[in-house]
């Protein structure tokens, strides 16, 4: 993220502008879910859904601005499959689907919590790129995995621990996004 805000600085200032906002109320939403669901086991929908409509309208909007200019490739299907517009739509679905599908499969291993937040986390992970998207996934599991294992080893834990997944999924996207692009 803070290559593509340099980036933008330097070509579009609204959307420079517009990400950082994003990225600040990506922070300040990733401080209280982490806090409520390590306290309560639980991700508010009163912080989950806004969170859609705050990150949703400020990255598109972004995503719109910066898209702006001639560009003779932007008519190809590679090239519009590859604009941050589409991915930030397309990262909410493909990532709310995937938890979804873990939900699905092995309902007491994940919250229904953590697949809304999921889309959230898609929509910042596919702004920046698809390889973003899956960095983000992949080291929210390494985060988590990690956690449970220390937690086995100590024997602070057993395998039927709860553990609240929230934390490791923002923890997660938050590496990721400071991952160069």
């Amino acid at each position: 993220m803070i290559g593509r805000l340099g980036e933008l600085w330097q070509h579009t200032p609204l959307a420079f502008w517009l990400v950082l906002a994003a990225c600040l109320y990506f922070a300040v939403m990733a401080v209280r879910l982490t806090i409520i669901d390590v306290r309560h086991h639980l991700l508010p929908n009163r912080i989950v859904f806004p969170s859609y409509a705050v990150a949703g309208a400020l990255l598109l909007l972004a995503a719109a601005v910066a898209w702006t200019g001639p560009d003779p490739a932007r008519g190809t299907l590679s090239a519009v499959l590859a604009t941050p517009l589409v991915r930030v739509i397309a990262g909410a679905a493909i990532l709310w689907l995937f938890y979804f599908i873990l939900r699905f499969v092995y309902p007491p291993g994940m919250g229904f919590g953590d697949v809304k937040l999921a889309g959230v986390l898609g929509m910042y992970l596919g702004y920046l790129s698809w390889g973003h998207l899956f960095a983000g996934t992949f080291l929210a599991f390494l985060l988590g995995g990690l956690w449970s294992l220390a937690i086995l080893v100590t024997r602070r834990g057993t395998l039927k621990s709860a553990i609240p997944f929230g934390p490791f999924m923002l923890a997660g996207a938050a590496a990721a996004m400071l991952l160069p692009a």
